[in-house]
């Protein structure tokens, strides 16, 4: 199945750059691109893609208020952030509000390729130590608040295992579960924090103070 993807950058030689790298690959598609965040909805409705690349920082419509214009539509694309600092407060504004996972710009391309194809598998790029820096720097203190989701023990050490980076089979090997039992809870997790999926779960785990963003992901 090929993915298909829209690019969205104010610049036209990163653009050009995405574009040739992410078409030299059989299982992408590049159906689109734009320069501002104001062309995105249009060129999603017309095209209707698999993942949208989306730049944070944009000089009219920036990546956050795009972002949040295609979460609100049925049946969304996958967004996946692109962005030239990795500490940065647009990065944590997007992934709390729904982006899949960020990249930076200077990531090698056969990176770029297989973050694309992660995203579009329902999958999300977990960089558990910076979304932690992210979360540390940029979050509101004070307390739990996730302590009313109404989380099971069993889902609550599902959760910090997720914080910390770990695949379904690593979270299934660590606990001594099967695969479609984490699954479970995880789905779980998603439904209760209000999650869109295993990015923003994290992010909310570290920034309600469920998992101390001071602490060190091992």
């Amino acid at each position: 199945m090929t993915v298909g993807v829209v690019l969205v950058d104010d610049e036209e030689l990163v653009r050009a750059g995405l574009r040739a790298v992410l078409g030299a690959d059989p299982g992408i598609d590049v159906l689109g691109e734009a320069a501002d965040g104001a062309e995105v909805p249009g060129l999603v409705a017309l095209h209707r893609p698999d993942v949208v690349l989306m730049d944070v920082r944009m000089p009219a419509v920036d990546g956050i208020t795009a972002t949040r214009a295609l979460l609100r539509r049925p049946d969304p694309p996958r967004v996946l952030v692109l962005t030239t600092f990795g500490h940065d407060r647009y990065v944590y504004d997007a992934l709390r509000t729904g982006a899949s996972g960020f990249l930076l710009k200077r990531t090698p391309p056969r990176e770029v390729v297989r973050a694309v194809h992660t995203i579009a598998a329902g999958e999300s790029l977990l960089f558990p130590a910076a979304i932690r820096e992210l979360v540390a720097g940029f979050a509101p203190g004070g307390g739990d608040r996730l302590a009313g989701a109404g989380l099971t023990g069993r889902e609550d050490e599902v959760l910090r295992l997720m914080a910390r980076g770990l695949s379904n089979a690593e979270i299934a090997a660590e606990l001594h579960l099967g695969v479609e039992t984490v699954k479970t809870h995880v789905a779980g997790i998603l439904a209760k924090t209000g999650s869109r999926d295993r990015t923003q779960a994290v992010v909310a785990a570290y920034s309600s103070g469920f998992v101390d963003p001071r602490s060190p992901v091992r």
